[in-house]
């Protein structure tokens, strides 16, 4: 992890005979439990994580936006008058352009700007690398700053819009909502209707670990607008304006639906419930129910939702025969990513040994293991 030296260092690497950066950062994220539910606008429990998306900023007089990223080793620049009518190109830098743009719609002035950006968040590992992108090039291009409730709220809106309606991934706003309102120590229940939200303390005799498969199936971004589809379908199906309100009418009505959207409508009915229940055992201490909990999702994703894949199967399965976990699951769209698992604290060294071991018998793969620390949302690091 770089210290601010180091990073304004390697601003000017690229951007030579600049003034000096001002730099922003907005955290990863690692979702507790509510998986796949806040597209049906139902419960989440993310919490902002230690590892961020950095973007650098300094005024060019070129009048062009220029951006670099450092771990894909390439750059893209637009003219600043030609901004504003952008269209999206398929690739890792609409984001940027898309929030430049978005923000020009709304009468921020977008000015020409060399842009360096610098993730720890590893890219297709299920952390949400791009929704701290988002946020953090929301900072750093003029978008509301952190300061208040609503400030960060209006930043998760902002990038959450980018994301959907410019780059054309049609998401909740869990992802973006938990990289500018993360809180340190603690995980938030997010109710994706409203947008009420409370703090979730977790027990402080348990860490949270997550496991990077290291596989990314390109299934996961087709498998995953099928998913919004089908929900949609069987809320219509059901006369419904969401499977949010399905958990009202239980699971009679279900009957009515076709086998796959009947298992697509259970795992969201099911994942909300469990989503109050870990919150209620989170607070009162109880780490066997948050664990069964948490293990309940992934059969439940598995099985009804059908977005898993062998390699988290196998992650999921080695972590519960590993002492002192209470529960794992798979984390995100899907078909790769991440397992998060619940682990004793004086387990986890033997946890990431023993599952390192297993996952490079059965993929030849070494998992990538990091050890999350709750922590607080997006800010500006240097001003």
């Amino acid at each position: 992890m770089l210290v601010c030296s180091e990073r304004i260092n390697l601003f000017h690497s690229v951007y030579p005979s600049t003034a000096v950066p001002r730099v922003w950062r907005a955290p990863g994220r690692v979702n507790l439990i509510g998986e796949h539910t806040d597209y049906n606008l139902g419960l989440v429990l993310p919490m902002a994580i230690d590892l961020a998306c950095f973007v650098a900023t300094a005024p060019s007089p070129s009048g062009v936006l220029c951006v670099h990223s450092i771990q894909l080793g390439e750059g893209a620049e637009w003219r600043v008058e030609d901004i504003p009518s952008a269209t999206p190109q398929g690739k890792w830098s609409d984001r940027v352009v898309g929030i430049a743009r978005e923000l020009a719609l709304r009468g921020v002035p977008i000015a020409g700007q060399n842009l360096l950006i610098d993730s720890e968040v590893p890219l297709g590992g299920g952390l949400s690398s791009s929704a701290a992108l988002g946020v953090a090039l929301g900072l750093a291009l003029g978008g509301p700053a952190p300061g208040g409730s609503h400030a960060a709220l209006e930043l998760a809106r902002l990038a959450w819009t980018v994301e959907n309606d410019f780059v054309g991934v049609p998401c909740g706003i869990m992802d973006q909502f938990i990289s500018a309102n993360g809180q340190e120590g603690a995980a938030i229940l997010l109710d994706c209707r409203t947008l009420a939200c409370r703090t979730v303390k977790l027990p402080e005799d348990v860490a949270v670990v997550t496991v990077n498969s290291m596989i990314k199936r390109e299934l996961s971004h087709s498998a995953y607008r099928t998913r919004v589809e089908e929900c949609a379908c069987a809320a219509r199906e059901l006369g419904i304006a969401s499977l949010r309100d399905a958990d009202q009418q239980g699971f009679d009505s279900l009957s009515s639906l076709n086998e796959t959207l009947r298992k697509r409508a259970r795992h969201v009915i099911t994942e909300n419930a469990r989503v109050r229940a870990f919150a209620d055992a989170a607070e009162r201490g109880d780490l066997p129910e948050m664990g069964r909990l948490v293990t309940e999702s992934h059969g439940s994703l598995r099985d009804d939702y059908e977005v898993s894949c062998p390699e988290l199967d196998f992650l999921v399965d080695a972590a519960l025969a590993s002492p002192g976990v209470f529960g794992a699951r798979m984390m995100g769209g899907g078909f790769g990513g991440s397992t998060v698992n619940l682990v004793r604290w004086d387990a986890v060294d033997r946890f990431r040994s023993e599952l390192s071991s297993e996952y490079r018998r059965f993929r030849e793969i070494t998992p990538d293991i990091h050890v999350c620390v709750a922590s607080a949302g997006a800010s500006q690091v240097i001003p």
